[in-house]
């Protein structure tokens, strides 16, 4: 009789034979920055999450470091007053994001940090394009991504995270870059971005859900699995240094798919309505977050993701290193 449980007989063969096990560096922390440098305010539908102003996220950054993560995604909390139809904040070089982004770089100069970019931070509108008589403008759009790009590049961050999923972005974008001199600045790129229902408590930390119609024009159908392999042709072919499928959970499939056909990095996005379902379904008993936290990030890392972005970075790490696991 073949016998498989023979190698599951006790921890240490358990271990000799484990296939994946995710590493805390290989996670990334979204984190939410005020203008605010004191400021914090608890995002209610996304628990132990805030929006943070810039001392906090230096707390944070030394917090997480102590447990291995060393890379962390910045989304900026924009004033509805500084908002516009054409998201005129986004471009200027003073702003609060570009500004802590410096002070980050400066202090955490072997940290990697990511940034967002797309429109609906900055957009009376929020959609992640320019918006003309309910259309969502592709070209010219890509012109204001373009700028952004060179600004985010300029103030620090390492890889650049366009999240808008216009048509000819990266090649845009990887461009503007290289004339700027950011040849060496990295693209990751929201290769497979989907037009999915988890995305509700991003949108409620940065108040930036659409004020009308939804992004299915530019976001990808949640049925479709195939054309996700078109938008990877495309972004390796325009010069992505990375490539990300979002949301993570929902599509393991995609993620699979993506290693397989793809010598670049790929990321999987854990986004704030999967994490969300973890901390509720948690609380009111359904099980261990404890338990089920580390069950999901291998799922996404053991699918094929060899970068994974999730709130529960620093849960994960802490599980990590309470294992007897060295996050070094």
């Amino acid at each position: 009789m073949i016998r498989t449980r023979r190698n599951r007989k006790n921890s240490a063969i358990r271990g000799l034979i484990r296939e994946v096990l995710l590493h805390p560096n290989k996670l990334v922390y979204p984190l939410f920055l005020l203008e605010d440098d004191n400021g914090k305010e608890e995002i209610k539908t996304l628990p132990n999450q805030f929006r943070l102003g810039l001392n906090h996220i230096i707390a944070l950054i030394n917090e997480a470091a102590a447990l291995g993560v060393r890379s962390f995604m910045l989304f900026p909390v924009v004033a509805e007053k500084h908002k516009t139809s054409t998201a005129d904040f986004a471009l200027q070089e003073d702003m609060f994001y570009y500004r802590s982004m410096k002070i980050l770089k400066n202090k955490f100069p072997e940290f990697c940090f990511i940034s967002d970019v797309a429109l609906d931070p900055y957009s009376s509108d929020g959609h992640d394009g320019l918006v003309r008589n309910g259309e969502i403008l592709n070209d010219e759009t890509l012109e204001v991504l373009a700028k952004m790009s060179v600004l985010q590049a300029e103030s620090g961050f390492d890889i650049l995270g366009p999240s808008d999923m216009m048509d000819g972005r990266i090649g845009c974008m990887r461009e503007a870059l290289d004339l700027a001199g950011y040849t060496n600045t990295s693209i990751m790129s929201y290769c497979a971005k989907y037009a999915s229902a988890m995305y509700g408590p991003f949108r409620d930390a940065l108040e930036s859900a659409p004020k009308s119609g939804d992004k299915k024009t530019y976001q990808m159908d949640f049925l479709n699995r195939s054309e996700a392999m078109r938008e990877l042709d495309s972004d390796m072919e325009e010069g992505a240094d990375f490539v990300m499928v979002k949301p993570a959970l929902h599509y393991l499939d995609i993620i699979s798919d993506f290693k397989q056909n793809s010598l670049l990095p790929v990321a999987a996005y854990h986004v704030s309505g999967e994490y969300a379902m973890l901390k509720m379904g948690a609380e009111n008993g359904l099980f261990a977050y404890e338990k089920a936290m580390p069950e999901t990030l291998n799922a996404i890392h053991r699918a094929g993701a060899d970068i994974v972005i999730s709130y529960a970075a620093l849960d994960y790490a802490l599980w990590y290193s309470k294992n007897h696991l060295s996050p070094n």
